[in-house]
C-alpha cells in the first residue's frame, strides 16, 4: 500500500486521476504503476516486464519503476508499504 509521496503533483495523480503537474503523456502510465506499487505486497512483485525494476544505490535502500523516457517513479519500502514514492528524471 503506498503510504506517503513526496511528488506533489504524483499524490495528486494518484487520488484523482489526474494532476496539471505531470504531463498528461506521462499520466497514463504513471497511474498503472502507482497502481501496480498500491496493491505489492513486497518491491519484488514489481519486477514484472516494462517496468524496469531495479533497487537504486545509497542509504536508505530505494527503488524505481520506469514510467517513459528518463522518467521515473522512485520510493523506499516499509513492511508491506510504499513510501516517499517521488517522480524523477534522473537518468
Amino acid at each position: 500500500m503506498i503510504e506517503s509521496f513526496v511528488h506533489k503533483g504524483l499524490s495528486e495523480l494518484f487520488e484523482t486521476g489526474k494532476s496539471a503537474k505531470i504531463q498528461k503523456t506521462l499520466a497514463e502510465r504513471a497511474l498503472r504503476r502507482l497502481d501496480a506499487i498500491d496493491t505489492a505486497k513486497t518491491p519484488e512483485t514489481l519486477n514484472v516486464p516494462g517496468f524496469d525494476f531495479h533497487g537504486l544505490q545509497g542509504k536508505p535502500k530505494r527503488y524505481s519503476v520506469h514510467v517513459n523516457g528518463t522518467w521515473c517513479i522512485t520510493f523506499e519500502w516499509q513492511g508491506e508499504d510504499a513510501v516517499k514514492l517521488d517522480f524523477e528524471n534522473y537518468h
